[in-house]
């Protein structure tokens, strides 16, 4: 059920990625975001619109994503006010496209609580994730902070970042950020598992919208663009004039980076509502169901004999038939088959995109 009309609670779902490591189902016309791996009848970004709908309702969501994909973000979510998809003119990672949508919330409610979500996780318990966000969305309202949620880890996953737990604070489970790794070897990810010190970062971040404009000025005060410099009353067209001309002069900034390496004042929430990151073969085959011969078949028609430790996902309308493999991935989508070991494959899969766009053209990638 969409959530009440009246709350001040806001959403930016961040949907400009074009999901390079799981080529080849993901692909520049249509990346992973705007998928339904799971045979849901969603894609990753409807899913991610349908938990924030819990949280509040539709139009206090906005999405952010290239201008070659507004077309797909608007078909995909016809509930959404086209005025709340913001087409970036170029890629500058996801703290600018944050700064934009922020902008914009401000300009309609000053006080204003803020989620930013990637539009490609996966969520399975949505009740204990709607009341860690609430949870979450209670304390930046009283608190000039940046509060990312962090997951305990199950495994030495070297693809997703670690934050250490600081000092507690008097909410239950948040905790001041002591320091944070992005994609540590896995050595260091083992070690930093065994010490129950750290947490996976989900890329989830929640701030009230004043202090997101103030914490933007302070950590880039030489950043050339700013879009606090748009005060008073303002169109939308003047805005998206204003935005086609200096967002390319952006830093290629991250928000992970931003709130978690350049930030001074972030804190982590500790969360366990079912997580994962659908990022590269490696993670979805990590956090699904297995087969007995621990295979994974992502809404695919296949036949296995001798297989164990396989990620398949194949089109509809084709049928794999797979023998003697352990350990691969198995991936098809209109005219390209990649079977290559699954192991740590986010370099191997973005290495082979890159070779094949090379020589056989970009309409392959």
């Amino acid at each position: 059920m969409e959530a009440k009309k009246g709350n001040n609670n806001y959403c930016v779902i961040l949907a400009g990625g074009k999901g390079r490591r799981l080529w080849p189902s993901s692909r520049m016309e249509r990346p992973k975001q705007f998928i339904d791996f799971f045979g849901t009848g969603r894609s990753l970004l409807q899913q991610t619109f349908d938990r924030m709908l819990k949280i509040m309702p539709a139009h206090h969501i906005y999405v952010t994503t290239g201008q070659e994909f507004v077309g797909r973000v608007r078909q995909q979510l016809p509930q959404l006010p086209a005025e709340n998809v913001l087409a970036e003119p170029v890629n500058r990672n996801t703290a600018p496209a944050v700064a934009w949508a922020g902008r914009r919330i401000h300009r309609e409610c000053d006080d204003a609580r803020i989620v930013v979500t990637p539009s490609d996780q996966l969520v399975l318990n949505e009740d204990a994730f709607v009341k860690s966000v609430n949870h979450g969305l209670d304390f930046v309202a009283e608190n000039d902070i940046i509060l990312t949620l962090g997951i305990t880890p199950t495994r030495p996953e070297p693809g997703y970042g670690y934050i250490q737990i600081g000092e507690p604070t008097l909410s239950e489970n948040i905790n001041k950020v002591q320091s944070f790794t992005e994609k540590p070897e896995r050595e260091y990810a083992k070690l930093f598992m065994q010490s129950g010190e750290f947490l996976w970062n989900t890329g989830m971040f929640m701030t009230n919208v004043v202090h997101l404009r103030n914490w933007y000025l302070h950590i880039i005060p030489d950043m050339p663009f700013r879009l606090a410099n748009l005060e008073g009353h303002y169109s939308l067209e003047d805005e998206a004039q204003y935005v086609a001309r200096h967002y390319p002069a952006y830093p290629n900034l991250s928000m992970d980076k931003a709130a978690l390496e350049l930030s001074d004042n972030s804190y982590v929430l500790k969360c366990d509502f079912g997580w994962a990151d659908i990022g590269t073969w490696h993670s979805l085959y990590e956090c699904m169901q297995k087969t007995e011969e621990d295979n994974v078949v992502l809404d695919s028609d296949v036949m296995m004999e001798d297989c164990r430790n396989n990620i398949v996902c194949l089109p509809k309308g084709h049928v794999g038939v797979i023998n003697g493999l352990d350990g691969y991935i198995i991936a098809e989508q209109n005219d390209v088959l990649l079977i290559c070991p699954k192991g740590d494959s986010s370099a191997l899969v973005r290495k082979y995109a890159n070779e094949v766009g090379m020589k056989y053209g970009e309409s392959y990638v």
